[in-house]
C-alpha cells in the first residue's frame, strides 16, 4: 500500500491509498478461504468449491467487497501514521476502477485534528505556591507507618470505639427475617460507619458470648426498596473483641519497617520525602495556574464531534467507575432522576473545556516544535512498568506499536505544560 497526501482544507485532509494487484489479489484469496463454505455449487460438497467455479456463477466480483474490506482495515491506520494524521472523524472514501488483475486507488477525505495557532503563552503571570512541611506532618506520617504495623489482639472486656467486633447476625422487619441481613463471623470496627446508621453505637459494650438485639431505621433512600424507612431488629452473637496494638515508635520498629537503623534517620528520610512531595505539589498548582491562564486568554473553535467523543469517553469512564461498584450508568442515572441527554447536557462544559485544553496545548507543542525522544519514552515506560509490577518490554507488548503513539502524544501535552511553566513570570 502506498499513501500519499493531496490536501488539507481547515480540519479536511484528503490522501490516497493506492493497491497493487498482487494486494488485492491476495486479499481477495483471504475473501475466498473465509466465505467458502457459505456457497453450495452443483457438483461439489459445500465449502468445497474452487474459487473460479464460484466466481463463474456468481460473478467475478463476488469477493471484491471483503477483499476491499479487509485491505481497508489493514492499512488505513497504518497510513495514518505514515502520514501523521490524527483523525477526529470516520472517513469518506472513493474508490477508482476495481476489476479482476488489476490494483486501484482509494481517495480518503476526513476530519483531522484542528492546527490552532495559540497566543499570549509565553510570560504568563503567576503566584508563586510553596507547600511547607511542619513537625506535624512528619509527625503524622511516623503515626501512620505506626499504624499500618499495628496488630490485632483479642480482648477480655466490654467492646468500645475503635475495636473490631467479631459477631452473628440475622435481621427481621417485624417477625419476618428480611434477605440479606443475615451474617456469621462477621468482622466490624466499631466507629467506622460501615454498618447502617444507629448500629455500631450499640454494640458498644457488648461482651464475648453476650446476645444483644440492635434496633435501627433503615434510611429513607435506602437502596433496597422494600427495606427503605422501616424498622428492623437485629438479634446478634458476639464471639470476640479485638482492639489494636500499635507497635512502639522506636529505633525497631524503624529497622522492621525501612532500610534505616535508627527513628532519626527514618524521620530524616520521612521528612525529605515529604519535603519532595510538597516542592513537586507547588510546582504542579503552579502549572496549572498558568495553563488555566492561557487557556482562558485563547477563543477556538471546537469541532461538536470532538465535544461528543470526549462526552463518551467520560460517560464510559464513569460507567466504569460505577460498575466497580455494583452499578451501571443506566442505574446511576435512574437514581439521580436524570436521562442520558440531561447527563450528556451536565458533561458538555466539562468535555468543552479539556478539549479546548488539549487543542491548546498541541498547538503550542506544534508550534514550538516540541518533540518525544525515544530515550524518554523509554524512560516513561520504565517509571509504567514499575506502577503496574512489570518490565518494561513487557509493558510495550501490552500496549502494543499501534498505541505507543498516543503514549508519545500524551509526554508531548506534559511537555507543553512544562513549557508554559519554564516561560511563565512567577511573582
Amino acid at each position: 500500500m502506498k499513501a500519499t497526501f493531496i490536501s488539507r482544507e481547515k480540519n479536511d485532509v484528503k490522501f490516497t491509498m493506492e493497491f497493487a494487484a498482487e494486494e488485492f489479489e491476495a486479499a481477495q484469496v483471504k475473501a475466498y478461504q473465509q466465505n467458502k463454505d457459505k456457497f453450495q455449487v452443483d457438483g461439489f460438497r459445500k465449502g468445497k468449491a474452487p474459487r473460479s467455479i464460484i466466481e463463474k456463477r456468481y460473478g467475478e466480483g463476488i469477493f471484491f467487497e471483503d477483499a476491499i474490506d479487509e485491505l481497508f482495515r489493514e492499512n488505513y491506520g497504518k497510513a495514518l501514521a505514515e502520514l501523521e494524521l490524527e483523525v477526529i472523524d470516520s472517513p469518506a472514501a472513493e474508490f477508482s476502477k476495481i476489476a479482476k488483475g488489476e490494483g486501484f486507488t482509494v481517495t480518503i477525505t476526513v476530519a483531522c485534528y484542528p492546527i490552532v495557532e495559540v497566543k499570549d503563552y509565553k510570560g504568563v503571570e503567576i503566584e508563586k505556591v510553596v507547600q511547607e512541611v511542619k513537625e506535624e506532618d512528619v509527625d503524622n506520617e511516623l503515626k501512620s507507618i505506626q499504624k499500618r504495623n499495628a496488630r490485632m489482639i483479642i480482648a477480655e472486656r466490654p467492646a468500645k470505639e475503635g475495636d473490631t467486633v467479631l459477631f452473628d447476625y440475622s435481621g427481621f422487619v417485624g417477625d419476618e427475617q428480611f434477605e440479606g441481613g443475615t451474617a456469621e463471623n462477621q468482622e466490624l470496627k466499631l466507629g467506622s460507619g460501615m454498618f447502617i446508621p444507629g448500629f455500631e453505637e450499640q454494640l458498644v459494650g457488648a461482651t464475648p458470648g453476650e446476645k444483644k438485639d440492635v434496633t435501627v431505621t433503615f434510611p429513607e433512600d435506602y437502596h433496597a426498596e422494600n427495606l427503605a424507612g422501616k424498622e428492623a431488629v437485629f438479634h446478634c452473637l458476639v464471639h470476640e473483641i479485638k482492639e489494636e496494638q500499635l507497635p512502639e515508635l522506636d529505633d525497631e520498629l524503624a529497622k522492621d519497617v525501612s532500610e534505616y537503623d535508627t527513628l532519626e534517620e527514618l524521620k530524616n528520610a520521612t521528612r525529605e520525602r515529604l519535603e519532595k512531595y510538597a516542592k513537586a505539589g507547588a510546582e504542579t498548582k503552579m502549572q496549572d495556574a498558568a495553563l488555566a491562564k492561557v487557556v482562558e486568554a485563547n477563543e477556538i473553535e471546537i469541532p461538536a464531534v470532538m465535544i461528543e467523543d470526549e462526552m463518551d469517553r467520560m460517560s464510559q469512564e464513569l460507567d466504569q467507575q460505577l460498575r466497580y461498584q455494583g452499578l451501571s450508568l443506566g442505574q446511576y442515572l435512574e437514581f439521580t432522576g436524570k436521562d442520558m441527554a440531561g447527563f450528556r447536557e451536565e458533561l458538555k462544559p466539562d468535555a468543552e473545556r479539556q478539549v479546548k485544553t488539549r487543542m491548546i496545548l498541541n498547538g503550542i507543542a506544534e508550534a514550538e516544535k516540541i518533540e518525544v525522544s525515544q530515550e524518554e519514552m523509554e524512560e516513561e515506560l520504565k517509571v509504567m512498568a514499575i506502577q503496574y509490577q512489570t518490565t518494561a518490554d513487557k509493558l510495550k507488548e501490552m500496549i502494543g506499536v499501534e498505541n505507543l503513539t498516543f503514549l508519545q502524544k500524551d509526554l508531548k501535552v506534559k511537555k507543553a505544560i512544562q513549557f508554559i511553566y519554564e516561560n511563565a513570570v512567577i511573582k
